[in-house]
């Protein structure tokens, strides 16, 4: 298409000039400015036609031979804004001026509107314009289709790096001694695998997903992700993690439902650990370019691997409503979550059932163009349903995190992002306290594949 658009162009303005001959519209420029600008355009000089004609406009726009001739120049010369008010011009006068039409589909193609340019090729298609002219149509008309195709498979993904510091990998409390109430108060001590442990770290990731547009409100997507972190010397606790997803989205953008279904993998120590199966949706309801509205539920099957841990299986079920906020030209951003689930316990695990509910609040702030500011605050309650008969108490968790961190977006494509995130939970059994501090630094490539 670029290797062949000046001649392309130039055809255009042939076949523009003899339609509208043709049907009648010019037969001799009865204004000097007008004539000088064909000149102008007949030598191969738009941007020159463009500058001579602008300084008349105020004085002959509305005039159907003037309009032309300055949405000729626009267009050619590469203003194609300035060239559509024109042509809209000369069409408010004369609806069935066919070159007017074409240029004006020419100058919506140029902007990147291959929806208007369409109808407007079509439109002129429907006149039997001359051959020469039918060829352009069919020319432009050809690209479009490929761009439309083009939008409607779309494959996107990323991969990244990570290198950071945990103060606490394993999740675990810093408590050597525990007291064992069903045991009248005996104190144990603890494995030391069972107690808290700080470590460096490195990890990578990597994810694609590929969208299918049916129609406007209908489309199909498929995705992956995939992620490893290695600890520098607590390799026990390295983990990783391969999620798959599927599903359809209803609806445009302003008001979408998603529904997918999901399975996932989760190593420890480079042994499956444990599976799960699953569904979610989510629906996104925009009220206005500020505000913006979701409602998301998911279900979880999830199996342990090991004989040992089989008793932990849960089925989990989670629900939250959401609600963002556009501040100050898209300057700052602010949202906030309610959540609320239940995980049941097929295999009779100590602490049995569990409901939860909580929160999350969040915000990012532009700093400058390339840079934003980031934080997340979560708060999460947990009830369990029996009483865990080694320590003769109902287990309750209050887990709080924080994270903050800066998306420094210094080439195209390319994310550089430190990190800082707190997570503590407070729990009614010792044995699930825990703190923790995390430092990373995450270097990011999205691709558009």
């Amino acid at each position: 298409m670029n290797s062949t658009r000046v001649n392309i162009f130039r055809a255009v303005v042939t076949v523009s000039l003899l339609l509208l001959l043709g049907a009648g519209h010019v037969a001799q420029a009865q204004q000097a400015e007008v004539a000088r600008a064909q000149e102008l355009l007949n030598q191969g000089k738009p941007a020159q036609a463009y500058d001579y004609l602008l300084p008349f406009e105020d004085k002959f726009a509305g005039n159907v031979e003037f309009d032309y001739a300055l949405g000729v120049a626009a267009l050619d010369s590469g203003k194609s804004d300035k060239a559509t008010l024109a042509f809209e011009r000369v069409l408010a006068v004369n609806p069935n001026f066919a070159g007017a039409r074409l240029d004006m589909a020419r100058a919506y193609f140029q902007l990147g509107d291959a929806e208007r340019a369409k109808t407007e090729f079509l439109a002129v298609r429907e006149q039997n314009p001359p051959q020469q002219a039918q060829a352009v149509i069919t020319t432009y008309l050809d690209a479009i289709d490929k761009i439309e195709r083009a939008k409607k498979r779309t494959l996107r993904g990323y991969v990244e790096l990570q290198i950071g510091n945990d103060t606490n990998v394993n999740n675990s409390g810093s408590q050597a001694n525990i007291a064992v109430p069903a045991l009248g108060g005996l104190t144990f001590t603890l494995n030391p695998t069972n107690l808290k442990r700080g470590d460096s770290f490195k990890a990578v990731g990597a994810g694609a997903e590929y969208t299918y547009q049916f129609t406007p409100g209908l489309g199909a997507f498929v995705g992956g992700d995939f992620r490893q972190r290695m600890n520098f010397t607590q390799d026990t606790f390295d983990n990783g993690s391969v999620d798959m997803r599927g599903g359809v989205s209803v609806g445009e953008a302003t008001n979408q439902l998603k529904i997918a279904g999901q399975s996932g993998r989760y190593t420890l120590d480079n042994d499956l650990s444990r599976r799960s199966e699953g569904m979610s949706g989510e629906w996104k309801y925009t009220i206005d370019p500020a505000n913006q509205l979701n409602a998301f539920s998911q279900f979880s099957r999830n199996r342990f691997t090991s004989a040992a841990n089989m008793v932990n299986n849960f089925n989990s079920s989670t629900t939250g409503l959401g609600y963002l906020r556009v501040l100050g030209d898209g300057q700052a951003v602010l949202l906030a979550n309610y959540l609320f689930g239940k995980e049941r316990d097929p295999s009779g695990r100590a602490d049995g059932a569990k409901r939860s509910e909580g929160f999350r609040i969040g915000g990012q702030l532009v700093l400058r163009e390339d840079m934003d500011l980031f934080a997340v605050a979560t708060n999460q309650r947990a009830h369990y349903e029996r009483q865990n008969t080694a320590f003769l108490a109902f287990r309750r968790d209050d887990q709080r995190d924080l994270s903050l961190g800066v998306n420094w977006r210094f080439e195209k494509d390319w994310t550089l992002k430190p990190q800082w995130t707190y997570s503590k939970n407070i729990s009614s059994i010792p044995i699930y306290a825990y703190e923790r501090n995390e430092i990373s630094l995450t270097l990011r490539r999205d691709l558009s594949l």
